[in-house]
């Protein structure tokens, strides 16, 4: 009996130690912009498939391009990984634009969702602005290149992957496939890993594909990506920056308020974070810089806004210049310049009209507000006495004839030794 059972454990053991385990693949979502926060993203997520061995990683795409030198460390991440990368253009509405097209060509097995597309690829705005001719020429034959190069390594159609980049070609999922655009069509990520169950990737790496009712783990980024990912936003930028140099401004102007210095240094730090991590223009940045300082300067030069004027041009003119080396994926929207130049430059009148009246105004405190107060004698001036002043008693001298107590008075100045020079008043002063 006994031996019985142990024969039976055994085959149980040797039964379970021959049953596959079950596939594990790690889907990434990548419904953004190609930048440098959802460029670290992927390649993290691409990185912890080959750390933990997985079976696949699929980058679930779709997006409208973004920034080439994020998409190269997309791409070389794709290419290095042990792992086979499977990008599934889904679901259906989603596209594969301008730099998602080189991210989807250097997977190894490239699918599409129905209702989706894939292309437009020609490079525009690289260094800001319209490219020159021969420029431009030594640009787009760099990039047919390169398309052309990763459609030839997985065995894709290479003269379509040119013309999506000198013609700006863009194919539908069905024209895809029977181009051999891509490598097949499916409608759900299961029914996809079922279909290329067994397949051999092609290139280099010639890795046999077991997804066959495979375990998804589907991943998205954090929400501190997410925020990181937020404050790249080339219109909340400029916002921070405006806001940040305000409050710097204003509390220099009037140190000691702390909220809008603390406020306009949190605003800068966010700001600059933006800068750091887009690519920008100098003479985009310089001219910001330009009209911050013309800004500052209103309240020190009577201009009459004409100052703020300058300040306020040169603020659109370098914002809608700021983020020009990004491409049309990361431009200002004018409406919203317009109204940040506005409001800057009302508020930055209304501060420095409220300074110069500040500035203008008679002192209300010492010694120097006694100039001009009507008070009464307490003590005979002849020429020395006493006057009583707002509640005060002061010594006082007066020229010509003495003043008995009780005649009103009017002070002229205050001497050294703060005795008082008064005068005969008109009108009689109020006692306290």
């Amino acid at each position: 009996m006994f031996l019985l059972a142990l024969a039976a454990t055994l085959f149980l053991c040797a039964t379970a130690s021959a049953t596959p385990s079950q596939p594990h693949v790690l889907a990434v979502k990548f419904e953004n912009d190609v930048n440098p926060i959802t460029q670290d993203y992927v390649n993290d997520e691409i990185a912890r498939a080959n750390r933990e061995h997985l079976d696949a990683v699929v980058i679930l795409l779709d997006t409208p391009g973004g920034l080439s030198t994020s998409m190269e460390k997309i791409v070389k991440a794709e290419l290095a990984s042990k792992v086979p990368v499977i990008v599934y253009v889904s679901p259906p509405g989603s596209r594969a634009a301008s730099a998602g097209v080189w991210i989807s060509e250097a997977a190894d097995l490239l699918a599409m969702a129905p209702q989706t597309n894939i292309g437009s690829s020609t490079p525009i705005n690289i260094g800001g602005g319209d490219i020159a001719k021969d420029l431009r020429r030594k640009v787009v034959n760099d990039a047919a290149a390169s398309l052309r190069e990763l459609a030839r390594t997985h065995g894709r159609n290479v003269q379509w992957a040119d013309s999506a980049v000198r013609k700006a070609s863009n194919l539908g999922a069905t024209e895809a496939l029977q181009q051999n655009v891509i490598d097949l069509m499916a409608p759900t990520l299961p029914g996809l890993l079922d279909k290329i169950d067994g397949r051999t990737t092609k290139g280099s790496k010639g890795i046999v594909l077991h997804t066959a009712g495979a375990r998804i783990t589907t991943v998205d980024m954090s929400l501190w990506k997410k925020i990181l990912d937020t404050l790249i936003d080339p219109n909340l930028i400029v916002l921070f920056m405006s806001v940040g140099t305000l409050g710097i401004i204003v509390e220099l102007w009037n140190p000691g308020l702390i909220f809008p210095g603390t406020t306009g240094a949190i605003c800068l730090i966010l700001g600059l974070f933006g800068l750091q991590v887009l690519p920008i223009s100098a003479a985009g940045l310089l001219l910001m810089i330009l009209a911050f300082a013309f800004f500052a300067a209103e309240a020190f030069v009577p201009t009459h806004g004409a100052i703020t004027l300058a300040g306020a041009v040169c603020f659109v003119i370098g914002s809608l210049l700021l983020f020009e080396p990004a491409g049309n994926t990361y431009k200002v929207s004018l409406p919203v310049v317009l109204a940040i130049a506005g409001t800057l430059a009302v508020s930055m009148a209304l501060v420095a009209m409220k300074l110069v009246q500040v500035r203008r105004a008679p002192v209300v405190t010492g010694t120097s507000e006694l100039i001009g107060q009507v008070g009464v004698v307490r003590e005979t001036l002849g020429p020395d006495g006493l006057v009583f002043v707002r509640g005060e008693l002061w010594r006082a001298r007066t020229e010509g004839d003495p003043l008995p107590p009780g005649t009103p008075v009017r002070v002229n100045r205050l001497d050294d030794g703060l005795v008082l020079d008064v005068v005969r008043a008109e009108e009689p002063a109020a006692v306290a």
